[in-house]
């Protein structure tokens, strides 16, 4: 509902001392369509606020600082809905406050996510006309032009690009503000969202993490440090880095339901695979727990965010009936809100992933997209999943002519793609049309050409990075690339695939297992052991329902009479 602002800017300028200089109102006309999200706040992993210690200095009244630095702490843990519904009492209660408005821009922003909806663009666009409107300080002032560098242009300009603007705003807060924890805490993001995913050195997500490790003894429960330090280091050559904060986040922030899941990202790079199943039921949990106190019709995106995860790790267990479980909960979801990009990668990604893994073929092939009634035009990357999908297991029933029809389908979605300027999503496609049809040649008897795509679908994807959001590729192509050997009776060259694909995804299930197979045959008998051994201690005492399981087992007891 939208408020009257003239009498509350104008109560504002009443109670001023006398002597203190007034900020110029903000006009209704200004302020009417920004619709701030407005309502009491609501927080489900723990109860209370327990979301770390944040304090930050405005010019704003005293009386709306406590609100204020509730805001931030949401914000720093990504509860962007929460945040704005903050900063809406701030405003409430301080109508002049620029740094409320300047928070609202940054609540509509979401750097590590999808770039945000033209309302939400058009929203913080708003918000900033109305921050830059209103008496601020030199370093709000700062503050205030970093992030409309976002937003400026946004009509004309790619998301990537307005990272970096964010980016060089954000450098100069930093630069002129040393002492200002906050704007290193938001220079460290804005340096890993504006961090190139084919760049392999990790310049920025590794200077980011340095300026927040630098914080970290000095503030080691502020929930931005730790949160921006898990993301920086969210790549397999990094991950161990942040191990530390991952274990650390959740008892901080133990009422963010991101908060919550944000630990898993580190301990499914660091294959942690128990680590990273806890987080996420407590995560889905409180997810849960926020769409029934907020009165959302079915499902919060951030639940389907930690199912997503969930089905990962339990798959790297072995635990199908778990994995499977949640896969059946997906399907008979009729409602989500918000409707957006990992929402269709949870529905696409999780059921490709438990029939792909499983060696399902037949189910594999007929996969539908579900629920039918997302409206998976919008989504032309998770669409192509499906249609990779149904294209592996129709090659792998020796269906190659059907296979390509699906083959088509991917191409489609990949130019599309292109034709966008998602370079990174096209690259993704790219990678796994490669693969599909490394598979079809295979059926169609052509095993040089098959191998030869295989290994350039895997090359491919050596030189770029998952995207943040998602706990991996969907299979990942140095993985088909050893079985595609394994299957032609080449165990060495597969065996160093699959080692491969080992140092960038530790304790990957099928990986482990096929490695094993591979060393025996080669005549390995140690190596086998080892990674023999080393499923078997992953699975646990799960009552796993995968095979390989006791045939792991078995090829143990063999190997100990050798």
């Amino acid at each position: 509902m939208k408020r009257n602002w003239i009498l509350p800017a104008m109560l504002a300028l009443v109670l001023l001392p006398c002597c203190q200089q007034a900020s110029r109102v903000p006009s209704k006309e200004l302020v009417s369509d920004i619709d701030l999200k407005r309502g009491e706040i609501i927080s489900c992993g723990a109860p209370g606020m327990q979301l770390g210690s944040a304090e930050f200095a405005t010019s704003c009244s005293d009386e709306v600082k406590d609100d204020f630095n509730l805001a931030i702490k949401l914000l720093h843990s990504f509860e962007y809905d929460e945040a704005e519904k903050a900063f809406a009492k701030v405003i409430d209660r301080d109508p002049v406050c620029a740094m409320a408005y300047w928070g609202v821009a940054m609540a509509n922003f979401h750097p590590l996510w999808t770039a945000p909806t033209e309302a939400e663009l058009k929203k913080g666009s708003r918000a900033i006309e109305v921050a830059q409107s209103l008496q601020s300080s030199k370093k709000e002032s700062d503050y205030i032009d970093a992030i409309a560098a976002y937003y400026n242009d946004w009509e004309k300009t790619g998301h990537l690009a307005r990272c970096l603007n964010f980016e060089k705003g954000m450098e100069q807060v930093y630069v002129n503000n040393p002492s200002d924890h906050e704007a290193a805490a938001f220079y460290a993001l804005a340096l890993t969202a504006a961090a190139d995913p084919k760049d392999k050195t990790f310049s920025k997500q590794k200077k980011a993490g340095q300026i927040l490790q630098s914080l970290y003894p000095g503030q080691p429960n502020h929930p931005g440090i730790v949160h921006y330090l898990i993301h920086s280091y969210d790549y397999p050559e990094l991950a161990d880095k942040a191990l530390v904060a991952a274990r650390k986040y959740a008892s901080i922030a133990p009422s963010s339901a991101h908060a919550l899941h944000m630990p898993s990202h580190i301990f499914t790079r660091l294959g942690l695979w128990d680590e990273a199943i806890q987080s996420n039921l407590a995560s889905v949990a409180s997810a849960q727990c926020y769409a029934r106190q907020t009165g959302i019709k079915g499902h919060w995106d951030e639940e389907l965010h930690g199912i997503d995860y969930l089905v990962y790790a339990y798959l790297q267990k072995g635990q199908n009936d778990s994995a499977k479980k949640y896969c059946d909960y997906l399907q008979s979801m009729t409602a989500v809100q918000p409707v957006n990009f990992k929402v269709a990668y949870a529905f696409a990604a999780s059921p490709a992933r438990y029939l792909l893994e499983n060696r399902k073929w037949q189910e594999a092939a007929i996969m539908e997209p579900q629920p039918s009634s997302l409206n998976w035009k919008d989504y032309p990357w998770q669409e192509a999943m499906i249609h990779f999908t149904r294209a592996m297991g129709l090659a792998h029933l020796n269906k190659p002519d059907l296979a390509r029809n699906e083959l088509r389908e991917i191409s489609r979605l990949h130019d599309e793609l292109a034709g966008q300027k998602d370079d990174y999503k096209a690259n993704q496609v790219d990678i796994q049309s490669k693969s599909a049809e490394a598979w079809i040649l295979l059926t169609e008897g052509k095993k040089e050409d098959a191998v030869a795509m295989m290994q350039q679908a895997a090359d491919m994807e050596d030189r770029t990075e998952k995207h943040p959001v998602t706990p991996g590729e969907v299979i990942p192509a140095k993985e088909l690339l050893g079985d595609m050997l394994l299957q032609l009776n080449k165990p060495q060259e597969a065996l160093a695939a699959y080692e491969a694909d080992l140092l960038k995804h530790p304790n990957r299930f099928n990986a482990l297992y096929a490695a094993g197979l591979c060393a025996e045959k080669t005549g390995n008998t140690q190596l086998a052991k080892s990674y023999f051994l080393q499923l078997v201690k992953i699975a646990g005492n799960t009552g796993t329902e995968r095979k390989e399981i006791p045939e792991s087992k078995r090829y143990l007891e063999i190997l100990a009479t050798r």
